[in-house]
């Protein structure tokens, strides 16, 4: 008896391990996995060089008097974004004060969770329940400049950022945003065009990749709207010509990634990540992992989450009768209802 019930656990376990492999949770964790091991390979391209952009990343070579070269694809048009009420940090403010100071001509906004939702409401109705209904704070800033980003263009700073250079120079890219430590991008700092069809994926795709995951709130974050979720979606675009990744020279490819308190040539980052939780420090240590253990174990790691979390559910709901209500209450209320019905 005792094998025959092992022996159905077993059965019932690997046909549901088969079904996750072909379900749409399986794929997305593929894409989002995969990201740090494809992403040399999808970005070497779109690296801003001097080779092929003529582009010097150093910056030395602009002042901000200097008049462009190329046509401007992205509009003089300056976002800062802080949503919850709360009280801006005296930092943030003199943060985007000296970065208005390097954009004088440049038109400039403020989005806090009255304009957000208006703005939300009028121009994606069709996500505004996503959006609202987002567990962090950080994922609706995030989500919220995917929007902006594409129905205005222009650049979209985090309160954190200190300008140190003006942003005309990277006008001339359709998309810009700087190189992130150990893959992907950083999205503190977007540069786009309006109607830029990379930025449309990244806003139509925030359903699909809306999934809270069990007791790791960071992983929920970053796999829905941060970073490794923008850098997976780019990943998987068809066209990536027109897309630029801020890096550096090939002696100093780290010069323009904003990883905690750090100067770059554009910025000197205060390093608030103030929404990050412990299990970051759970991602952080496989970085010193190799490669192809890095991958097995994240894997095995976020499936077990799903298979927890999966089944927690289906045990709650076998505990309790549908409704919430207890066999006699249900049969009452089934009494209650066949008496209206005649």
């Amino acid at each position: 008896m005792f094998l025959s019930r092992a022996h159905l656990i077993f059965l019932v376990l690997l046909a549901s391990f088969f079904l996750f492999l072909t379900s749409p949770l399986a794929i997305q964790l593929h894409l989002l996995l995969r990201m740090p091991f494809v992403w040399q390979k999808s970005a070497k391209d779109s690296i801003i060089s001097l080779d092929r952009d003529h582009f010097d990343v150093s910056f030395s070579a602009y002042d901000g008097s200097q008049a462009l070269d190329h046509p401007s694809l992205v509009p003089a048009i300056l976002h800062h974004v802080h949503l919850g009420g709360t009280e801006i940090r005296p930092e943030w403010m003199m943060a985007r004060e000296e970065c208005l100071k390097m954009h004088p001509q440049w038109e400039t906004h403020f989005w806090d969770d009255a304009t957000a939702n208006r703005f939300v409401q009028e121009n994606f109705p069709d996500l505004q329940d996503t959006w609202e209904n987002y567990p962090y704070l950080v994922q609706k800033v995030d989500a919220l400049r995917y929007m902006i980003l594409y129905e205005y263009g222009g650049a979209i700073l985090d309160l954190d950022l200190v300008c140190k250079r003006p942003l005309e120079p990277l006008r001339r890219f359709d998309f810009v945003a700087p190189a992130a430590h150990p893959a992907g991008f950083s999205i503190g700092m977007l540069l786009s065009s309006p109607n830029n069809s990379f930025v449309r994926d990244l806003i139509y795709n925030l359903p699909r990749f809306n999934r809270r995951w069990l007791l790791l709130p960071y992983v929920t974050v970053m796999f829905s709207t941060g970073c490794h979720y923008a850098s997976t979606i780019y990943t998987i675009q068809p066209n990536r010509t027109s897309l630029r990744i801020l890096s550096g020279p090939p002696d100093h490819p780290h010069m323009h990634m904003l990883n905690g308190f750090v100067d770059t040539p554009l910025f000197r980052h205060l390093g608030t990540s103030s929404w990050h939780a412990n299990d970051a420090l759970f991602v952080r240590m496989l970085e010193g992992v190799e490669k192809r253990f890095r991958y097995r174990i994240l894997f095995v790691v976020m499936v077990g989450v799903a298979i927890v979390a999966s089944a927690v559910k289906l045990m709650a709901m076998r505990r309790r009768s549908p409704g919430g209500q207890s066999g006699e209450e249900k049969s009452a209320s089934n009494s209650k209802i066949c008496e209206k019905l005649v």
